[in-house]
């Protein structure tokens, strides 16, 4: 694919999770640097201020595994996505992108991801009166127990006219899931990486 380098022979890349689709960051790669990422495999760019290459994780071990590499309409922006070993942000947080300027309240600002890190913080750091942490310390059968019961809701709710009750009780199916999978220690990318198996066959 012919890549529409600018001025400066550099293209922009928005790296993006590849498990949770968030924004993790955006910087530059030329040429040589794309080639290289590319090749290896993992993320390489370009610094502008420092007029070099600059391999992602190279000094603090959080390099990006890259899953694909997608260009835009016009072939000048690229979309790269990736596994990541660690924190994309110098600052050591998750994503480059968390200096909020403006937000519409009305909307929830949701993830799968957001969501299961907070279940295993409730595990790891209680907190008192939180419902997860309250199950974690109930242990694996008060859990196994309100999964089985939410899956006989759901059933219930299915064959019941309408979708809100159904939404509902998805919606807590999919939450005592999850602190199954916590207190088990499965991943939501291993689930995630399950399902995609699936979708290849």
């Amino acid at each position: 694919m012919n890549i529409k380098f600018n001025s400066d022979g550099l293209v922009p890349a928005i790296v993006q999770d590849f498990y949770t689709n968030a924004v993790l960051m955006m910087a530059y790669m030329n040429g040589e640097s794309l080639a290289i990422s590319l090749e290896e495999g993992y993320t390489c760019f370009y610094s502008r201020e420092r007029k070099t290459l600059w391999r992602k994780g190279e000094t603090s071990g959080n390099r990006q595994k890259i899953v694909s590499v997608t260009a835009d309409c016009d072939n000048d922006t690229l979309l790269v996505r990736v596994i990541k070993d660690g924190p994309a942000c110098h600052t050591n947080s998750e994503s480059c992108f968390h200096n909020p300027i403006h937000a519409d309240e009305t909307q929830t600002d949701f993830s799968s991801g957001g969501l299961y890190g907070l279940i295993k913080d409730r595990k790891t750091k209680p907190a008192e009166g939180a419902y997860t942490s309250y199950l974690f310390a109930k242990g694996i059968d008060k859990i196994l127990k309100k999964v089985g019961e939410e899956t006989a809701e759901v059933i219930i709710a299915a064959k019941n006219p309408g979708k809100n009750e159904l939404i509902y009780e998805l919606a807590d199916l999919y939450y005592h899931s999850l602190v199954l999978m916590a207190e088990r220690g499965v991943e939501l990318s291993e689930v995630i990486d399950e399902l995609a198996k699936r979708m290849k066959k």
